[in-house]
């Protein structure tokens, strides 16, 4: 099963580093690239614990679904989604926040598979490892970009 381990230094509090991470509506924007629309589940403001939602978004020329649980929450220190159905065989996404000085050190840990044996494996380290990595560090910026400007109170201020 492939993983990535990413982080990424913000200079804001955690609790917005945390907050805008679970965002369904900052997902929307920080996912422009791919048209991800929110559809079944919760569909605006913050997903909590036990909740879900469904995605419609376009990967690699195709419309695609995917729904996703959260399944462990610490507010404002992880939380953890997990593919309930998709595309892939199975994932789990852990958002970790650890308060650094004045910022927070947002860490994110993807594990991920593909169906299809051998085939999957295959694409799982030739095409997804690389395109997964591109997408988390996309969102990680645009994170970054909305928490260290005044962006952030357009989402969390409503």
């Amino acid at each position: 099963m492939p993983k990535i381990i990413l982080t990424t230094h913000v200079m804001t509090p955690i609790d917005r580093c945390f907050d805008l991470s679970r965002s369904i509506d900052f997902h929307k924007i920080s996912t422009q690239h791919t048209n991800e629309e929110a559809i079944e589940g919760v569909t605006s403001g913050l997903i909590e614990l036990h909740e879900s939602v469904t995605w419609r978004a376009k990967h690699f020329g195709i419309v695609q679904t995917l729904s996703t649980k959260i399944t462990e929450f610490k507010r404002p220190f992880f939380f953890v989604d997990e593919m309930t159905k998709g595309s892939f065989k199975g994932f789990r996404h852990e958002h970790i926040f650890e308060q650094k000085g004045n910022g927070t050190l947002m860490i994110d840990r993807f594990d991920f598979e593909s169906p299809y044996g051998i085939i999957g494996k295959l694409v799982d380290g030739l095409i997804l490892k690389n395109y997964m990595t591109n997408f988390l560090l996309k969102r990680n910026q645009v994170i970054k970009e909305f928490a260290e400007s005044d962006q952030w109170k357009l989402i969390l201020d409503n």
